[in-house]
């Protein structure tokens, strides 16, 4: 059994994605921004990304950044609140190999986790 994140525990439509980056901002990092819709769904957390090009031109970047995330949420998903969250990227991260690129994202997201956790 595939131990990823399930295709019901993410955000696939753009209306989503709108409805949660129009509501309240959560919270705040070096490098990203929670956001999540102003009414939520009881029972249901719901993970979406947005990172643009502009800030990680490379696809490696890009990819490497959301795995990180998906990972971070996909196991700390049992103690966060109900509804969508949506991390932004809104700074270039500092330019630096993967694997250290990888362990900053990871310390920060682990941060605004906990953080949404105590909302």
């Amino acid at each position: 059994m595939p131990s990823g994140l399930p295709p019901a525990a993410r955000l696939h439509r753009p209306s989503e994605y709108a409805a949660a980056l129009k509501g309240r901002r959560i919270a705040r990092g070096a490098l990203f921004v929670v956001s999540s819709p102003r009414e939520s769904s009881p029972g249901v957390r719901r993970l979406g990304l947005v990172v643009p090009k502009r800030h990680a031109p490379l696809a490696v970047t890009r990819n490497a950044i959301k795995r990180v995330i998906r990972e971070a949420f996909r196991l700390r998903r049992d103690t966060l609140p109900d509804g969508d969250l949506v991390f932004r990227l809104v700074n270039r991260p500092a330019p630096a190999s993967l694997t250290v690129l990888k362990r900053q994202v990871r310390a920060e997201i682990d941060t605004l986790l906990n953080r949404v956790a105590k909302c």
